[in-house]
This record gives C-alpha cells, sequence and structure tokens, in this order.
C-alpha cells in the first residue's frame, strides 16, 4: 500500500515538472524542471529495487549531463524570443503527437481486459543478489561494444558543445594569450613619484 502511494505521488510530480520543461517561459528553469524529473524518475526505479540504474541517473544525468545542458543554455545566450515565436505555429503538431501518447497509455492499461496477461509485482532480490553485479556483468561482455560506442557519442556531444560556446560571435571577449605575454612592462604600469604626507 506504501509502494503504491510513493508511486502515484512521485508519478504525479514527475509528469507536473515534464509539463513545466516544455511551458517555462526561461531556458534555465526549463533545465531545472528538467532535473527535477529525473530525481523523481531515480525514486521510481528504486522502488523496483533498480537502485543501480537509480543512483546513475542521478549521478550522471542530474550530476554531469544537465550541468552540461545548463552551461551550455547559459553561455550560448538563447534568444529566446526567437524560439516563441514557432510556438503558436507548431501546437497543433504538438497537441496532435501528444493525443497520440495519450491513446497509446490507454491502450496498455486496458490491455488486460483484452485477454493479454501483464507480469505482476516485481519478485524480491535473493539474500545476496546484486542488480549492480548483474548489470555489470551484462554491460561488460554481452554489450562492451555498444557501451564504448555511447561513451564516443557521448565525447563527440561534449566537444561539440564546447565548440559551439567559443565560435565566434559579436561581443564576445576571447583570450589573446600570445598578446599577453609579449606585452611590454612600461606600457602596463606607471610609476608616480609622490611625497611623502606631511602630519598635519
Amino acid at each position: 500500500m506504501l509502494v503504491a502511494i510513493l508511486f502515484w505521488a512521485f508519478s504525479a510530480v514527475l509528469v507536473g515538472a515534464a509539463l513545466g520543461v516544455i511551458l517555462a517561459r526561461n531556458a534555465v528553469h526549463s533545465v531545472l524542471f528538467l532535473v527535477l524529473c529525473f530525481f523523481n524518475a531515480a525514486v521510481l526505479w528504486l522502488l523496483i529495487e533498480a537502485e543501480f540504474l537509480a543512483i546513475v541517473l542521478v549521478l550522471v544525468y542530474v550530476g554531469a549531463v544537465m550541468v552540461l545542458f545548463l552551461f551550455v543554455v547559459m553561455m550560448l545566450d538563447v534568444d529566446i524570443e526567437a524560439l516563441r515565436e514557432g510556438f503558436a505555429r507548431n501546437a497543433p503538431l504538438g497537441a496532435l503527437i501528444a493525443l497520440i501518447v495519450v491513446v497509446e497509455l490507454a491502450y496498455v492499461l486496458w490491455v488486460r481486459r483484452l485477454g493479454v496477461e501483464l507480469p505482476g509485482e516485481t519478485a524480491p532480490l535473493a539474500q545476496g543478489a546484486s542488480n549492480t553485479a548483474e548489470i555489470g556483468a551484462v554491460l561488460y561482455t554481452q554489450y562492451a561494444y555498444p557501451f564504448q560506442l555511447a561513451a564516443m557519442v557521448l565525447l563527440i556531444a561534449i566537444v561539440a558543445a564546447i565548440s559551439l560556446t567559443m565560435r565566434r560571435r559579436p561581443g564576445l571577449k576571447a583570450q589573446d594569450v600570445s598578446r599577453q605575454v609579449s606585452v611590454d612592462p612600461a606600457e602596463r604600469v606607471r610609476l608616480v613619484s609622490m611625497p611623502p604626507e606631511r602630519e598635519p
């Protein structure tokens, strides 16, 4: 009973935060709402005893990926007003996609009445069993190459994000190391001879 209450409570917060991601007027607020989504999703993973996936979701997505998103959003200086101009034009398409998703979810919820048996509650883990060890064994044996490929894709994404922030644009203050090193100290420092202060 308690697990069901926690599930519905955190699911409601997750849906509300997801709506905040797409409805927030500020891009930084959208990123913060997405962080809240990840935290609630991690709690849902904990409810089904998938501790490793919950910790990875918090550490990797919230601790690394979302911080990267936040820095990219702030450093790219995204023109929010220009992005809002197409919201009304794309609203019908977005509503259609949302309707399709709702219909699919309703079908899944009512599929038991169509004669398809859904799996029941998850079985508790055996004594001494570790889902972390099981996931690691599969990840580094059967899915070793896809795992490394995913790491390379993330590395390329990080390099691309850094390259976007370093692009030339008006008003960008760039550091010229060669000019800083070759500067003449006489042009930067001016020594002024002043008489000592007199006591009153």
